[in-house]
């Protein structure tokens, strides 16, 4: 990362992708570890939907406790800290002995891991060109996919050379070394750091500064984020039924055996990670071509969401594995062709609280992991039915279409009037 190796907005890039491979890596890894923790501590599949879920509570709450964070005091130590939480949840799930303590660790997880992508967010607005914001997050995401696509035979691999313990307790160690080379390197103002030429200062947005002066509009803020969180949460919904369930379903309704579940489960994340590569480079270039955030932004996602509930409904017929992954992974690639233009929405409407702003949005993803997994599992349970909770995604999908049609991603917060102050009707005030 030496000067002249390569650029400081580069190295921190890099840095962000893998600290999105890791905090996925570190939530979904008990969806491979589900069916030998599963059997040992004698959990069923609706205790394990739930396990799934926990961590989403207190993930829901840090989206905008971590963005705020993220304004007011910056990435820096905001992310080392919470990097640190969730490392040490990852660990402790490891040791878990029965209900309760995996409770309490997948709490500790959403607690450490519910700021980390709004505080990415507010990180790349502070040093990266505006152009560029639809590409890094499609980037970013592409590595948290890849995350998704590693974990699987990653974690089962663990599994059989330790347990599954043994696998928690590596993925922990691995994020807590993250935080270190993070915090030893970021720098809140990029203009300040070592690393940084003449050249590469020409290109970073005009300066930043922190929100610890000037209060956050939350109310007004919230109500224009509100379209915008709603359409993520209808993604969130197809996202978290396939980061927590794709591999127990792939075991169970084609009879696999854990290392062909993973592998099939890993294609269909790979489908994923490509989407989003894809998508925010293709919405940058729309944004350049035609100059349209509305065309880049919204209509990229109208698009993309449709087509991955058309790609879904295959899978409610198709009877082999190989039929299934393909059709769960043509799903999840248009899914996630969303994200680059979802997480630069906020980037467009609020540049000055991106954190916040993304902290918003990020909670429709955040509430729908609170309740799809648990959905899919007490579906499970009662019917017996593995395909029928998808019927769910195809339904949040389309919902998540007609509302994007509200986002308006072309308005900038702080062009919007105001609200008039109390009394300034009658005095002809503005």
């Amino acid at each position: 990362m030496a000067r002249g190796v390569i650029k400081a907005r580069h190295a921190v890039l890099l840095l962000l992708c893998v600290m999105y491979f890791l905090t996925y890596m570190d939530r979904v890894n008990v969806s491979t570890a589900a069916e030998a923790f599963g059997k040992d501590l004698g959990f069923s599949d609706t205790q394990v939907g739930l396990v799934f879920s926990l961590f989403a509570y207190p993930y829901l709450v840090f989206q905008i406790v971590g963005g705020w964070f993220a304004d007011r005091f910056g990435p820096r130590w905001t992310l080392a800290v919470c990097c640190m939480v969730w490392a040490a949840a990852t660990v402790f799930t490891g040791l878990a002995t029965g209900i309760y303590s995996m409770v309490f660790a997948r709490l500790l997880l959403g607690l450490g891991e519910g700021a980390t992508l709004p505080v990415a967010t507010r990180a790349m607005a502070d040093w990266l060109p505006g152009g560029k914001s639809g590409w890094a997050q499609g980037l970013t995401h592409a590595a948290a996919r890849l995350g998704n696509a590693a974990t699987p035979p990653l974690v089962a691999a663990l599994i059989i050379a330790t347990s599954w313990r043994g696998a928690f307790v590596i993925t922990g160690l691995g994020s807590a070394a993250w935080a270190i080379v993070w915090f030893w390197y970021y720098r809140d103002d990029p203009r300040r750091h070592p690393a940084m030429t003449m050249e590469d200062e020409a290109m970073l947005p005009p300066p930043r500064e922190l929100a610890a002066r000037r209060p956050i509009p939350w109310m007004r803020l919230a109500r224009r984020m509100a379209p915008v969180t709603f359409t993520y949460f209808c993604y969130g919904w197809t996202l978290w039924t396939f980061l927590s369930w794709m591999p127990k379903f792939m075991l169970h309704q084609y009879h696999l055996d854990l290392k062909h579940s993973a592998l099939f489960a890993s294609i269909v994340f790979l489908g994923g990670m490509i989407g989003d590569a894809l998508g925010g480079l293709i919405s940058d270039r729309i944004l350049r071509a035609t100059g349209s955030l509305v065309r880049a932004r919204r209509d990229l996602v109208v698009a993309c969401l449709l087509l991955s509930l058309v790609s879904s409904i295959p899978i409610l017929f198709v009877h082999d594995a190989t039929s299934a992954a393909l059709t769960l992974g043509a799903a999840f690639f248009f899914a996630e062709m969303t994200i680059g233009a979802m997480w630069a929405t906020p980037m467009d409407i609020a540049p000055q609280l991106a954190g916040t702003a993304s902290g918003l949005m990020n909670c429709g993803s955040a509430l729908a992991a609170i309740i799809s997994p648990t959905v899919f599992g007490v579906i499970i349970d009662r019917t017996g039915s593995w395909p029928l909770p998808f019927v769910g995604t195809m339904i949040l999908m389309a919902a998540g279409a007609v509302g994007a049609f509200c986002m308006h991603p072309e308005r900038p917060f702080d062009a919007e009037p105001r609200p008039p102050m109390p009394g300034a009707l009658k005095l002809g005030l503005r």
